[in-house]
């Protein structure tokens, strides 16, 4: 889809040039090859908790004695006290989620609220980003993204939506809706804050979906998909599923354009890759049934994709199914027999399921009140045993005896 009027080509190219984050990064190739290996190795961040800023000084430095003097005669005020001077410096700034670790600032006024962009659109920037020193870290005369489609950092899409058409803003970011703990190699360290000078240029609603041609889906679904492995790379799993839902959307919307069965095929491979890039970010943040769902979806296209049937796996697995998990692990272990992952979760996992087996054995013994009782049964049954035969014998000799005796009467009668 072409973005900001531009082909999808285009956008592309200018994303991979000037965007705040590299979509086509080595990490990313890689990350698109293969979800499994690499991808089940990234680990969660911390939740750190966020430093309070709002005690922090505007960007500006506080006026002297004079400027404070020649600004108060330019308001008209009859104050000179500092303090309400600072006070008002605060005011001019926007709290945009009431934590004080976004501000924004009007430059430069724009035309009015009825110009604002809204969520879907396509809108065009001019950018530029500084580091707390002053260090410019990004130049762009025009960066054009979706809004709301987690395409650039937080920090822009959220404050570009509430910037009128022609207005320049400047806006003061935490760590935490930039680049976070990781930082950008090489311009950007970690945990670094952000203050960034934007210019809203333009705003346009983005193409119709039904109109697009298969190549041009391809082509947008795949940017998606690539910012979705950009976000799981830095542990933003929630960012992530965004990412690979809005892949998803656009591979599954309608079209009035006929496809080739090259195109159908090439979306196709595309919507696995999503699916199964969807069902790792929902593992991680143990969504297991949603994330046994996008399996499945999978599965039903391609019965033996491995990286589903090991996802797959797992999902059951965390859910105590391992006797319905072992049998897809093997599955996907004889596709690809010398899978190191694989063969690891299938030894942890016979291990769990005779420890289940084990646990379940015992607790049927002891509901039965069989437990422990082995021992003194075998003794009463011997005895038992061997009681019988004495009654049995007795009984037989008395019947004997009573049958001599019988004899003897009927013979003395006669």
């Amino acid at each position: 889809m072409a973005s900001g009027g531009e082909s999808p080509g285009d956008v592309s190219s200018d994303w991979a040039s000037a965007s705040l984050v590299d979509l086509t990064s080595p990490e990313l190739a890689k990350a698109g090859a293969s979800m499994m290996d690499s991808g089940e190795d990234f680990e969660v961040l911390d939740d750190e908790e966020e430093e309070d800023m709002s005690g922090l000084p505007p960007l500006e430095d506080v006026p002297t004695s004079k400027t404070a003097a020649a600004k108060d005669e330019a308001r008209g005020s009859v104050s000179e006290q500092p303090a309400e001077e600072g006070s008002e410096a605060v005011e001019e700034w926007m709290d945009v989620l009431g934590s004080g670790l976004l501000k924004k600032k009007v430059l430069v006024a724009g035309q009015g609220r009825e110009t604002r962009p809204v969520k879907n659109q396509d809108v065009t920037i001019r950018l530029k980003a500084t580091l707390e020193d002053g260090t410019v870290v990004e130049e762009n005369p025009s960066l054009t993204f979706t809004l709301g489609d987690c395409d650039v950092i937080q920090a822009l899409d959220l404050c570009v939506q509430l910037m009128e058409m022609g207005e320049t803003a400047l806006i003061q970011s935490d760590p935490k809706y930039c680049h976070g703990s990781q930082g950008r190699s090489p311009d950007i360290p970690p945990d670094a804050a952000l203050t960034l000078e934007v210019e809203l240029l333009a705003a346009q609603d983005a193409p119709d979906l039904e109109l697009l041609s298969g190549t041009e889906k391809v082509e947008l679904a795949n940017r998606k998909r690539e910012r979705g492995n950009f976000h799981y790379q830095r542990a933003d799993y929630v960012l992530a599923i965004n990412s690979y839902d809005t892949a998803l959307k656009v591979i599954g919307s309608n079209s009035k354009v006929e496809f080739s069965p090259e195109e159908e095929a090439e979306l196709l491979d595309v919507k696995v890759k999503c699916l199964n890039n969807l069902a790792a970010s929902q593992l991680k943040l143990d969504h297991y049934e949603a994330a046994l769902r996008s399996c499945n979806q999978v599965l039903e296209q391609q019965p033996d994709n491995i990286k589903a049937l090991f996802r797959k796996g797992k999902v059951l697995a965390q859910q105590g199914e391992y006797s319905e998990a072992i049998p897809i692990l093997k599955a996907a272990l004889k596709l690809e027999p010398s899978n190191k992952t694989i063969h690891m979760e299938l030894s942890k996992l016979a291990k769990k399921h005779a420890d289940q087996k084990s646990v379940e054995t015992e607790m049927y013994r002891k509901m039965l009140g069989t437990a422990g009782s082995s021992g003194p049964p075998t003794k009463c049954k011997d005895k038992s045993s061997r009681a019988i035969p004495w009654k049995w014998l007795f009984g037989a000799t008395a019947v004997a005896l009573g049958g001599v005796a019988l004899s003897v009467v009927i013979a003395a009668r006669n």
